[in-house]
């Protein structure tokens, strides 16, 4: 994810531009017990009063973010970030970034940053360290390979069973592929995501794991010859995996992000930073 998507990737249909279902339709209700006495700018919980402070990772990659510079409000997560500081009453200059690594972001404890956004997907376990925001992003995971390979036509999840895996840590892929693969043998796993990619890129395995939208972008500019096999369907307790906003655990200005992103739900404003910014998934049918 680290050069832009859209001349590789023109022409593909849309990748889950129905925003309105980005979560399950609960989770769209601002709740009372998560939510400020007002979300009145002067009123909210934040780390630094009259400043949000936004976290994510470094280096922060594309379609999230674009040049590494999450302050230019390029990329989707960058300009969904300032779309929000905008709906809690935040001019640009009023938002502040800071650094905070993928799996440091859900740990335990106290936290620097009023809210993160990296690519986070709302968990069950995740859920008993920090708080989310209600969904903004659906997610679904990508199965890529290199062209050469026998991996590269399978139709099936059966037909990977063999396929030496390379994975993240940490995350929703490797949770995918350890419940919905379940290959013969282990997964090889990961510190970093550019370290999986470097290891389908070097054929140390046969296929890597991510989400879609990564998927889309280490076949269009970061691994020769490679290409999208097909995406895992959902299975998350039969709901919708999504990215969520996540913040200090029992932090009540949670429930004005939720306030702020039903609004840009409605006004069809996240549909088109979506349309923007990340590209469509026709081209990676679902492995049965």
């Amino acid at each position: 994810m680290r050069r832009p998507l859209s001349a590789a990737l023109t022409g593909l249909a849309a990748l889950s531009l129905a925003v309105t279902a980005c979560a399950p339709q609960e989770d769209d209700a601002v709740s009372p017990s998560k939510s400020p006495a007002s979300c009145a700018k002067d009123k909210l919980p934040l780390k630094t009063p009259g400043k949000l402070t936004v976290a994510t990772d470094k280096p922060a990659f594309e379609p999230w973010f674009k040049d590494d510079d999450p302050k230019n409000g390029q990329g989707f997560e960058s300009a969904v970030a300032y779309a929000v500081a905008n709906r809690l009453g935040f001019t640009k200059d009023e938002v502040t970034w800071t650094v905070e690594s993928f799996e440091s972001s859900y740990a335990p404890g106290s936290k620097k940053f009023d809210f993160d956004v990296n690519q986070v997907s709302v968990t069950p376990a995740r859920e008993k360290a920090v708080t989310f925001s209600t969904g903004y992003y659906d997610v679904q995971q990508g199965v890529v390979a290199l062209k050469d390979t026998k991996y590269a036509d399978a139709t099936t999840i059966a037909e990977l069973k063999k396929a030496r895996i390379a994975v993240q840590v940490g995350t929703t892929a490797l949770q995918a592929v350890q419940k919905q693969l379940r290959p013969d043998g282990q997964p090889k796993i990961f510190n970093t995501q550019i370290d999986a990619i470097n290891a389908l890129k070097n054929k140390q395995v046969d296929v890597l794991v991510v989400d879609l939208p990564t998927a889309f972008y280490v076949t269009a500019a970061q691994v020769e010859d490679a290409k999208i096999v097909g995406q895992l369907p959902q299975t998350q307790g039969g709901g919708t995996e999504h990215f969520g906003l996540l913040l200090e655990r029992g932090n009540a200005l949670a429930g004005c992000l939720d306030k702020a992103i039903g609004e840009l739900k409605a006004s069809g404003e996240l549909a088109e930073i979506q349309e923007r910014w990340l590209t469509a998934s026709a081209g990676a049918p679902v492995l049965k």
